[in-house]
């Protein structure tokens, strides 16, 4: 490839995050977005999605911490609509290679040394639906962290299956406008471990409060948590 060619490449790479999309936590340089759009997918609703971005467009400046895979239209959606920082930590890949290697003994430790986080450092966290696929130790330490990185008034946007699935597969949640999301499946190691019910999901983030809960016809319940003064 011609010097001209990789000048072209880099620059195209530079438009399609933008300037104002800061991300850190992954290498944007020869990443590949595989969650490239194909036409005729299906959209579904989002109900909290527009609520934690109101969330951040009150905030100057506003950091993210996004915990799963790498979406590129998603890390340009919230930099144009919000002029967010964003932090992408690829959990789901980290989970999945836990459990091909049989360490899922060690993963709570490898959280706990993964997300480095100073407290009280971000605004909002993209929890999507991990916390399905977490056993309890690991969700207990994983909901610590997170708690503990948000700043006061900041959100947390989760979701929750109400259904059990056999399906070995995780979802990236493809943002295709404040209130509607694409859900692209794609192979993992296991599928959810299990159904977490309202009581369970409160007490995991106990240093939170439940701002929003929707049931949605997806089998999904979308909660948005606040971190109030009170229990910071």
């Amino acid at each position: 490839m011609s010097g001209a060619e990789k000048a072209r490449g880099l620059q195209a790479l530079g438009s399609l995050f933008g300037q104002r999309p800061r991300v850190e936590g992954i290498q944007t340089v020869g990443v590949i977005d595989r969650a490239a759009q194909p036409a005729g997918e299906p959209v579904f609703p989002s109900k909290a999605l527009k609520k934690f971005l109101a969330v951040l467009r009150q905030r100057p400046a506003p950091v993210v911490l996004d915990v799963g895979a790498v979406v590129g239209s998603n890390v340009s959606f919230l930099g144009e609509q919000a002029g967010c920082k964003i932090h992408v930590e690829d959990l789901y890949d980290d989970l999945d290679r836990h459990i091909r290697k049989a360490a899922l003994d060690a993963f709570p430790g490898f959280l706990q040394a993964r997300l480095t986080h100073a407290d009280a450092s971000v605004d909002g966290v993209l929890c999507w639906d991990l916390f399905d696929y977490l056993d309890p130790a690991s969700a207990t330490v994983l909901a610590g962290i997170l708690t503990r990185v948000l700043r006061v008034d900041g959100a947390l946007l989760g979701f929750f299956g109400t259904a059990t699935s056999r399906d070995a597969r995780y979802v990236k949640y493809v943002i295709v406008d404040e209130e509607n999301l694409k859900y692209r499946p794609y192979p993992a190691a296991r599928g959810r471990l299990r159904v977490l019910q309202n009581r369970d999901i409160i007490k995991l983030f106990g240093g939170l409060r439940v701002s929003d809960s929707f049931l949605l016809k997806t089998n999904l319940r979308e909660i948005l948590f606040r971190k109030p003064g009170y229990l910071a």
